[in-house]
């Protein structure tokens, strides 16, 4: 199964450091930011963990629930919560999946069937292609899906940036242009006329027939 934006996030249940989850019940009404590692007590991974604890105020503010996966079993992660504290600062303060036999990472695509049916004797290497994040709206869909390399650091703030376009583009028809932070203009959606932009936004810039900018809309 290939995952795609607007698919139905998969259901499952899991153990994690904060008890057995019901994928989609633990997300409830509200969004949810599934990050995912290739093993526990890696460098790169250590450093995100301790980054998103650090952010953990700001995805609260956005609704969204924040949840790791790494495939290997829970008693590792909690052992590998002092080195994230210890290296970054932040204690970890939201859950993190055990996936020792494989099956979400399956579920999500991120390894293949043929992986095998335990973490146990795999390498941070055979697991490289556990490195994504999905944020998950409230109707359970996939809203965004972003995998790194094991190299590569993934930048936290873009997620939440993401997540602020994604939240305000579901209320009203605009899009956000490359680069977009909150606050600055948005483009018009071309399903709306004229007309109705005027009425919806006010004044608008036409920079190309189909390309209207307009300011954010807050309500």
């Amino acid at each position: 199964m290939s995952l795609r934006i607007n698919d139905i996030a998969p259901d499952f249940t899991a153990d994690t450091t904060e008890g057995e989850i019901r994928f989609h019940e633990w997300v409830g009404e509200g969004w949810a930011v599934l990050f995912s590692h290739p093993k526990d007590f890696t460098p790169i991974c250590t450093t995100e963990l301790g980054a998103m604890a650090g952010l953990k105020n700001e995805f609260d503010k956005r609704n969204a629930k924040i949840v790791g996966i790494s495939v290997d079993p829970v008693e590792n992660h909690i052992r590998w919560k002092s080195d994230i504290q210890k290296a970054t600062g932040h204690a970890v303060n939201y859950p993190m999946i055990g996936d020792s036999e494989l099956k979400v990472a399956k579920l999500y695509d991120m390894l293949p069937a043929s992986a095998g049916a335990t973490s146990e004797g795999r390498t941070a290497a055979d697991n490289q292609t556990v490195r994504s994040v999905f944020v998950i709206g409230p109707d359970k869909k996939i809203k965004l899906i972003l995998t790194y390399p094991m190299t590569t650091g993934r930048n936290f703030q873009e997620i939440l940036r993401a997540i602020d376009s994604i939240q305000l583009t579901m209320k009203f028809p605009v899009s956000t242009p490359a680069d977009w932070k909150p606050g600055e203009d948005i483009v018009i959606a071309g399903s709306v006329s004229d007309e109705d932009a005027r009425q919806r936004f006010g004044a608008f810039e036409t920079v190309l027939p189909y390309l209207r900018k307009a300011k954010q809309p807050s309500e």
